[in-house]
C-alpha cells in the first residue's frame, strides 16, 4: 500500500510538472480578455458630439490649415512637434494605428512573436493578421496606446478590430472580438483617451457604451449606415468616409447627422469635399 501512495504522489507531481508546458505548446489559447468586462465611465478624456467636425489625412505632410474640430492623423508618422501645433491651434488630434493586425515597416514590428502572426491581408503588402486572443499582441496595443499619450495624442482610432470576419489564420469568434474591443477602448480611457470604433459594423450596439464614435469607410456606398445610428442616439459622431461623389450623399448624411468626408483613397489630402449642414 505505501509503494502505491508512492508511485500516486509521483504521478501527480509529474503531471503537475509537464501540465503548464503540454497546455503552452499545444497551442492553448491565453486567457486574457474578459467578455464581460464593464466599460469605464469616469475620466476626463474627450468626448465629441454628432456636431463635431473633423479631417483624416494619414499620409504625406499634414495640412494643418481645416478649420475642423478634429484632426486625425498617424500615431507612428506624425511628429510630437506637428501634434502639439494641431492641438496649439485648438484642434484635437486622433492618433491612426492598426489594433488587428501587423505591418511590416512599424517601428514595433519586432516585438509581435511569429505564432501571433497570421494570413496576410488581401491588398495590403506586409500586412498580416493578428491573434487577439493573446498577451502578446495586449502588450503590444497597450505600449501603442502609451506612444499615442507621449505624443500627446488625445484620443486613438484603433484600425481592424473585425479579424473575426475575415480569414485570419485564426479561429477568432465574436466573442473573441468584442472582448479584445472593449478591453482596448477601457484601456484607452484608462490613459484618458478618447476612442473611436472603427467599422466592425455589426458590433456597434454591442459596443456603443464602450467607444465614444464610430469611424467608418464608406457606410453609403454599402448601405450601413442605419446601423451606426446607435452613436447618434447617444450623441456621439459618426465619422463617415466615402471614396466615391454621388449627387444624393451628402443629403443623406446630413439628414443621418453623419459627418461624412469624400476623400481619395490614399487618403494624402490631395482631394476633399465636406457634407456640411
Amino acid at each position: 500500500m505505501r509503494n502505491l501512495i508512492k508511485i500516486s504522489a509521483l504521478v501527480t507531481l509529474i503531471c503537475l510538472t509537464i501540465a503548464p508546458a503540454f497546455a503552452k505548446s499545444s497551442g492553448a489559447k491565453e486567457d486574457v480578455f474578459d467578455p464581460n468586462i464593464s466599460p469605464l465611465s469616469a475620466g476626463d478624456w474627450y468626448r465629441p458630439t454628432v456636431n463635431t467636425t473633423w479631417q483624416w489625412q494619414l499620409t504625406g505632410t499634414i495640412n494643418q490649415d481645416y478649420d475642423v474640430d478634429v484632426y486625425d492623423i498617424d500615431l507612428f508618422d506624425t511628429s510630437s512637434e506637428t501634434i502639439s501645433e494641431l492641438k496649439s491651434s485648438g484642434k484635437k488630434v486622433l492618433c491612426y494605428f492598426s489594433a488587428g493586425s501587423s505591418e511590416n515597416w512599424r517601428s514595433d514590428f519586432s516585438k509581435f512573436k511569429s505564432s501571433s502572426l497570421g494570413k496576410s491581408m488581401d491588398g495590403w503588402k506586409g500586412e498580416k493578421w493578428l491573434d487577439i486572443r493573446t498577451k502578446n499582441v495586449l502588450d503590444v496595443m497597450l505600449s501603442r496606446l502609451d506612444l499615442a499619450v507621449s505624443k500627446g495624442c488625445d484620443g486613438v482610432e484603433p484600425d481592424n478590430v473585425d479579424g473575426y470576419s475575415n480569414k485570419t489564420g485564426f479561429k477568432l469568434t465574436k466573442k473573441d472580438q468584442l472582448a479584445f474591443n472593449k478591453r482596448i477602448a477601457n484601456e484607452a480611457h484608462a490613459r484618458n483617451l478618447t476612442v473611436a470604433l472603427k467599422n466592425a459594423v455589426e458590433l456597434a450596439d454591442r459596443l456603443v457604451d464602450y467607444y465614444d464614435l464610430t469611424l467608418n469607410e464608406e457606410c453609403h456606398a454599402y448601405k450601413e449606415c442605419d446601423e451606426l445610428s446607435v452613436f447618434t442616439e447617444q450623441d456621439k459622431p459618426i465619422f463617415n468616409a466615402e471614396y466615391k461623389y454621388t449627387s444624393k450623399l451628402c443629403t443623406s448624411a446630413i439628414s443621418s447627422d453623419i459627418r461624412t468626408l469624400i476623400l481619395p483613397r490614399e487618403l494624402d489630402d490631395s482631394s476633399r469635399i465636406s457634407c456640411d449642414k
